[in-house]
């Protein structure tokens, strides 16, 4: 009698269907396919200066090759993505020991675990949200007892979440806690000195606690009052090219918006000509372009402004603090971009605007090391080089020479 066949082997799909694969392999890929794209521009400028006969022939192979090459960095950024809940797993452990310690109950919500962000955005976020989750509940938060006064469940709710909203991902710290207190910021804002003028809003009155050391603390403890406070948090994340927006109310909660890009690698930029230099401005921060002639200019302790509708803008002349050499056919009207960044504006003063475009972000600290008010560098489609401006540290630099 034959002896029966053993059963065959299942298909390896499981082990075929992932492919564990270096970091380093794919940001090589990614900064590959950034290259094929800046070839792709150079070819359509070069096909542009063709004559027509010949340009008709070339543009369809050129819009096929810019298809590709676009489909191709698409595919390449997927790969780097991860869900954000690798990063929202780390904090029940946090919230429950942290809560303990508080003497607090805290229900924890996660929202959008499955939200997909780069990589390396993924790991620089940590610390901010750690930080936010840290001050809800110690400030935000209230003790069983209060909130029983008040009404609420003794169990307050944090809630971390995460989702898509256009070309960004949002991550929002939510509590229903004490929120904050319009009275006690103005109050420690006089405290400490800083600007208060009658008839704030909200929105101001709450970007008050980006104030560099501000605390509402009490005392200084393991958690709070140390004097590391948001402004950390909003300079982290402004690095990241992400804005926090604050939404609150006295004894209803607070919720904290953290909108971040999603990738690091693609830059969506605003580029502007300095003279014969050309600069790249993130488009994120960008608020709006403006003849000077068309805001009340103005000096302030010898300092050039322009006050645009209800707000006073410091103005930077890129030309002169860059050292940009002057050109004979200088342009006669210039041109004022207002930027925001580290919560402040600043106007900035341009040239020439050349338009939008999405850029490849190339890290400059490897090659040249840290360059004063310049986060990174692209390359054109021409082959020229241009830099990516630090819009924080002008925002920063404008303030120190105000003060």
């Amino acid at each position: 009698m034959t002896p029966p066949r053993p059963n065959p082997a299942p298909p390896a799909a499981a082990e075929g269907a992932t492919l564990r694969v270096p970091v380093d392999k794919i940001d090589l890929l990614l900064n590959q396919v950034g290259e094929l794209i800046v070839t792709q521009s150079m070819l359509q400028q070069v096909g542009a200066a063709l004559d027509p006969a010949a340009r008709q022939r070339l543009e369809p192979v050129l819009a096929a090759l810019q298809r590709h090459a676009r489909d191709l960095q698409d595919t390449v950024m997927a790969v780097r993505m991860v869900p954000v809940g690798t990063v929202f797993a780390r904090f029940p452990r946090l919230v429950r020991e942290l809560a303990a310690q508080l003497g607090k109950r805290v229900e924890l919500v996660l929202e959008g675990e499955s939200t997909e962000l780069d990589k390396g955005m993924v790991e620089c976020i940590v610390d901010p949200l750690t930080h936010l989750v840290r001050n809800a509940l110690d400030h935000g938060i209230e003790p069983p007892a209060e909130r029983r006064i008040r009404g609420k469940p003794e169990a307050g709710r944090l809630t971390l979440g995460a989702a898509h909203e256009g070309t960004s991902v949002v991550v929002t710290v939510r509590d229903d806690g004490a929120g904050l207190s319009r009275t006690k910021l103005l109050a420690k804002a006089r405290e400490r000195g800083l600007a208060t003028p009658e008839g704030m809003s909200d929105a101001q009155v709450w970007a008050l606690i980006f104030a560099p050391g501000f605390s509402t603390a009490a005392a200084v403890t393991e958690v709070s009052g140390r004097g590391v406070g948001m402004d950390v948090v909003q300079r982290n994340v402004a690095a990241l090219g992400g804005s926090i927006e604050i939404d609150a109310a006295e004894g209803r909660g607070m919720a904290v918006r953290v909108r971040l890009p999603l990738t690091l690698a693609i830059l969506d930029a605003m580029l502007v000509r300095v003279a014969d230099e050309c600069y790249a401005l993130p488009l994120a921060a960008v608020v709006e372009s403006f003849r000077p002639e068309d805001a009340t200019a103005g000096r302030i302790a010898g300092r050039r402004i322009v006050r645009l509708r209800d707000a006073v803008l410091p103005v930077l002349v890129l030309q002169a603090l860059f050292d940009v050499p002057a050109v004979p056919e200088a342009a006669e009207r210039k041109v004022l971009v207002a930027v925001e960044a580290d919560g402040g504006r600043v106007a900035l003063e341009v040239d020439e605007l050349l338009g939008q475009q999405q850029v490849v972000v190339k890290n400059l600290l490897a090659n040249c090391g840290p360059v004063p008010h310049v986060s990174a560098a692209t390359v054109l489609g021409d082959g020229r080089v241009a830099l990516i401006l630090d819009l924080g540290s002008l925002v920063r630099l404008a303030r120190r020479a105000d003060a």
